[in-house]
C-alpha cells in the first residue's frame, strides 16, 4: 500500500520561504510523476507543481518564478521549495504520485501566509 505523508508547513509571513517535504512508503517511488496541489478554503483543490519520474518540472502560473518542485529518489521524497510567499499561497498543500489510472494522496499540510 502506497503512503505518503507530507511535512513542512506552518505559518509565513509575507514574502517568506517553506520547504514542503513528501516521503513516499510501500512502493516503487521512481516510477511515479509527483505533484504538490492546495485547496484554499471555498476553492477546488488545483494543482501547483509537478515532477514526472523522469525529472521534467512543469508549474501553475501563479507560482512559476518562485516555487520550485524537485525530487530525491534515494530518499523516495519529493520537495517543493516555496519562495516569496504571498497572501493567496494560504492553503492545504497536498502531495500526488500519479502512475496511469492510480493516484495516491498525502493527508495535506497547512501553509499559511499572514503578517
Amino acid at each position: 500500500q502506497v503512503q505518503l505523508v507530507e511535512s513542512g508547513g506552518g505559518l509565513v509571513q509575507p514574502g517568506g520561504s517553506l520547504r514542503l517535504s513528501c516521503a513516499v512508503s510501500g512502493s516503487i517511488f521512481t516510477i511515479y510523476d509527483m505533484g504538490w496541489y492546495r485547496q484554499a478554503p471555498g476553492k477546488q483543490r488545483e494543482s501547483v507543481a509537478s515532477i514526472t519520474s523522469g525529472g521534467r518540472t512543469n508549474y501553475a502560473g501563479s507560482v512559476e518564478g518562485r516555487f520550485a518542485i524537485s525530487r530525491e529518489n534515494a530518499k523516495k521524497t519529493v520537495y517543493l521549495q516555496m519562495n516569496s510567499l504571498k497572501p493567496e499561497d494560504t492553503a492545504v498543500y497536498y502531495c500526488n504520485a500519479h502512475r496511469g489510472s492510480y493516484d495516491h494522496w498525502g493527508q495535506g499540510t497547512q501553509v499559511t501566509v499572514s503578517s
